[in-house]
């Protein structure tokens, strides 16, 4: 306990140009003569505090003192507050509260050089700092989740890492439901409660690795024509290598992806702005889509 009030003291008096006994032993619930003795045990291991007798007077640091540096490099010390300001985006309290601490004893201020927003412009809910909590305490979880084919299935699992991959976040765990390792994209999470339930850690190396989320469709190889109008999503979409710009100002852009319902969607999100140049096969569902679209467009009116 000693050790953890000789740091406290020393941090409120960065923080403050002078303090009184009086003020620090109700702090800490300890006698004065406590936090007389905690002073001399502070100067003997070399730390620059004095006192000052009568109005005004105090427990005091000498200005500019900074702990010893030699502890930690410059360098170090900077990969230290840059690790743990990108932390504090993620929710981690006790991130902030280090970060406070350590920019003070360091005499540093700490660079604010990322800002993260784990939500979409429109994806709302609370999931991932549920997902984050219940992975830290090793809690159960459970919920309702939809697969690709829209099918709904209630789980309990043991989750073990948030992934972000393709623009998605997933959650890593081993599901109870189905006896082994899954991977859930966080958007077809529905009715997430975090149970009281806690779990133990499972030897991963030994069991085997399934996906809920992941495609067992074959990889076809797109080659779409993308016009002007739509420039601003083919810089945001494509590596710059797959994109041929044309003297027209259109694209031609070469993907691999697994075809299913989800490709055919995101081709088809293009509207008149998109034509698919290969495969022929690609093509015609494209086309045949199309139709189907118009048809239901013709046939209902309101």
């Amino acid at each position: 306990m000693q050790i953890n009030r000789l740091f406290e003291i020393i941090y409120i008096l960065l923080n403050k140009e002078s303090v009184t006994a009086k003020e620090l032993a109700a702090q800490f619930g300890v006698s004065t003569r406590t936090i007389y003795r905690d002073v001399d045990t502070l100067s003997l291991a070399g730390i620059p505090v004095y006192t000052e007798k009568g109005k005004g007077g105090g427990i005091s640091l000498l200005p500019d003192f900074v702990l010893n540096k030699s502890i930690l490099s410059e360098s170090e010390q900077n990969a230290i507050l840059t690790a743990l300001h990108g932390l504090s985006h993620v929710n981690a309290n006790e991130a902030n509260g280090a970060l406070k601490r350590l920019s003070t004893i360091f005499n540093k201020t700490a660079v604010n050089w990322l800002e993260v927003d784990f939500s979409d412009w429109s994806y709302t809910n609370d999931f991932f700092n549920d997902f984050k909590v219940a992975i830290l305490e090793k809690r159960v979880v459970a919920f309702d989740y939809f697969n690709a084919d829209g099918e709904k299935t209630f789980r309990h699992v043991e989750p073990i890492q948030l992934w972000f991959k393709s623009k998605s976040w997933y959650v890593k765990g081993f599901c109870l439901t189905k006896q082994g390792m899954r991977l859930f994209k966080l958007t077809r999470v529905k009715n997430l409660l975090v149970t009281d339930k806690n779990f133990s850690e499972r030897d991963l190396l030994s069991l085997p690795e399934n996906s809920d989320s992941k495609h067992e469709c074959p990889d076809t190889t797109l080659k779409l024509r993308i016009y002007p109008e739509m420039t601003y999503r083919v810089y945001d979409e494509f590596d710059e290598e797959d994109i041929e710009k044309q003297p027209d100002g259109s694209f031609i852009v070469s993907t691999t992806w697994p075809e299913d319902n989800w490709v055919y969607g995101y081709v088809l999100s293009y509207g008149e702005f998109a034509e698919v140049l290969e495969p022929q096969h690609f093509r015609g569902i494209i086309k045949e889509k199309s139709q189907k679209i118009s048809q239901r467009y013709n046939e209902r009116s309101f």
